[in-house]
């Protein structure tokens, strides 16, 4: 939910003036007398505070739109231009957050997909290098160290990645 500042409190306030505003001239067309003087200048007092109100209305927004909600620079308060439109086509504001929200968990399980396979990918290619070149060991176990494989107290380098990890390269099988 957006912060209230004063700025919105303001408009919040002229908005409730105008609200009043239009109950008072209801009233008065509602009470209105064709014949009676008293109640066409009543009218006339109301239409012309309801006149102000919105004016106040008109120029609060305006005031609270150029300074922005939070002084971060954004015009109005941080709601997404689809948010907007969505309501605006006459939805339902609950529907487009759960949506969103299983569209981020649906992203958010595939980057955890991606990086637990990139993980297993560095561990089987950490594994594949000590085989193959033996004298850049120190290089690979640094590597795998650094980009958040197993630390030093866990032979990983010899003794099989999948081990380490508690997964399986590729194609390989239980006896690596």
């Amino acid at each position: 939910m957006a912060p209230v500042t004063p700025g919105h409190l303001e408009v919040q306030e002229n908005v409730k003036n105008v609200i009043q505003d239009l109950f008072q001239v209801m009233a008065q067309v509602s009470n209105y007398d064709s014949a009676g003087r008293p109640s066409k200048e009543a009218l006339a007092n109301d239409l012309q505070t309801l006149d102000k109100s919105l004016l106040s209305v008109y120029r609060s927004a305006a005031t609270l739109q150029q300074h922005g909600n939070g002084g971060d620079g954004t015009n109005g308060p941080g709601i997404p231009e689809p948010l907007i439109q969505y309501v605006e086509n006459g939805r339902n504001p609950d529907i487009y957050t759960r949506e969103f929200v299983e569209l981020v968990r649906r992203l958010n399980q595939l980057a955890r997909g991606k990086m637990h396979a990139f993980r297993d990918f560095r561990d089987v290619l950490a594994h594949e290098m000590d085989a193959a070149m033996p004298e850049l060991r120190e290089d690979v176990r640094r590597t795998v160290e650094a980009t958040g494989g197993p630390g030093p107290g866990v032979a990983v380098i010899g003794t099989g990645i999948g081990a380490a990890t508690g997964t399986q390269g590729a194609g390989q099988s239980g006896g690596v």
